[in-house]
């Protein structure tokens, strides 16, 4: 399955899959960012990413670990 940025849940799911024990609300915006680009699958621009992407990812995160 091929990743953007625009799949905000679906990458919260593989980084929940990939790091189980991550706490999202600990993680800073560039090493989440570096998560994210490392996922089997993620196929986007990284340059294409931006604060309220990484946010809406995050909270994504944060929501299925709750």
């Amino acid at each position: 399955m091929k990743l953007t940025w625009k799949d905000a849940d679906e990458i919260a799911w593989a980084l929940m899959d990939k790091y189980p024990s991550q706490d999202p609300l600990r993680l800073s915006f560039p090493k989440l960012h570096k998560m994210v680009l490392d996922l089997e699958g993620f196929t986007d621009d990284a340059a294409a990413s931006n604060e309220r992407i990484l946010e809406n990812i995050q909270m994504a995160w944060y929501e299925e670990t709750k």
